[in-house]
């Protein structure tokens, strides 16, 4: 995926940036096509894999940074001629993976445009099977994979699949909003009482909203959104599980204990929720085996989000 805004704001940061892309795989690789990196004078951000393959990549990215600026191509979008490079991994560079991978590595000064989602370049003519990729994704809305297709390289533009919204901003949201922050396809917001309970540096990307009735806020979330609830107050916490009942959800979870679970689930039921949409919520939250420990939490929560990808829990109400 192509994440058009990293690299505007990579482009902002540091001016020409490269862009490191597997544009395809055979047998055994550390990343999948379409892992992609930015490289800079000073510093990258994103990965191909790590190890070896990383860093004589970032290295030649770094060289072709530090050559004189090549002519942009034709409708290329202030993307200079890229560099296609084919690496066998163990003979080139002594990594146990058996496969290879080819790297497309191109300097950009400006952002591409996108057509219909997608983001195609190549040297040269336009070839018509990469016209047939930008066609079904005009009028059939079709997002074709990444990689290469007839010499040019295709990839659809990076888009947030999930909403998660984490309420609270103390110890456990900072460290969940650490976690999710990274990972692809979630768009990120964090939601408390007042400015001040946000820290100062906050993750690229993610979306801070002070609110002085978080509540209030919970009835206009998206109905398809993932909520995890840990303010600092219990009585807030159940007024967003009620009105996060009402609204709809896709998942919900809760911060606490099985006493605290007990508790909520009855006066849930006592404010008009059946037992079967209260079910719904998951409380506790994350692994208790890994301890509690914010960081601990985090990991436990995030990878029981990641488990289930499309898991559908929550229920619309009338």
């Amino acid at each position: 995926m192509f994440d058009l805004a990293a690299l505007a704001e990579a482009i902002r940061a540091h001016g020409r940036v490269a862009r490191v892309v597997i544009a395809g795989v055979e047998g055994s690789s550390p990343r999948e096509v379409g892992a992609s990196m930015l490289v800079w004078d000073q510093g990258q951000s994103g990965t191909i894999g790590g190890g070896a393959l990383e860093y004589e990549a970032a290295a030649k990215a770094r060289l072709m940074l530090a050559g004189r600026p090549t002519p942009s191509l034709p409708h290329g979008g202030g993307r200079e001629a890229p560099s296609v490079e084919r690496v066998a991994l163990g003979p080139s560079l002594g990594q146990c993976c058996g496969g290879a991978v080819v790297l497309w590595t191109e300097v950009f000064q400006a952002v591409p445009e996108a057509v219909a989602g997608v983001v195609a370049r190549g040297v040269g003519e336009m070839p018509l099977a990469v016209k047939r990729v930008l066609a079904a994704a005009r009028g059939q809305g079709v997002r074709p994979a990444p990689g290469l297709v007839a010499g040019w390289l295709v990839e659809p533009v990076a888009e947030a699949e999930r909403q998660v919204w984490v309420w609270g901003a103390g110890h456990v949201g900072r460290a969940l909003v650490n976690v999710l922050a990274p990972l692809p396809g979630i768009a990120l917001t964090w939601v408390d009482v007042a400015a001040e309970r946000f820290p100062e540096g906050v993750p690229d990307g993610v979306t801070v909203v002070p609110a002085r009735d978080p509540a209030v806020l919970a009835d206009h979330v998206p109905p398809d959104a993932e909520h995890l609830v840990l303010t600092f107050s219990h009585a807030l916490d159940l007024e967003l599980c009620h009105r996060l009942l009402n609204r709809g959800f896709r998942s919900c979870g809760l911060i606490g204990s099985a006493t605290k679970w007990g508790r909520f689930r009855s006066r849930l039921k006592a404010l008009g929720h059946s037992g079967e949409a209260v079910g719904h919520i998951r409380c506790p939250i994350g692994d208790p085996s890994l301890g509690k420990h914010p960081q601990a939490i985090a990991i436990g929560v995030v990878a029981e989000m990641l488990r289930a990808p499309a898991a559908k829990v929550g229920e619309k109400r009338a």
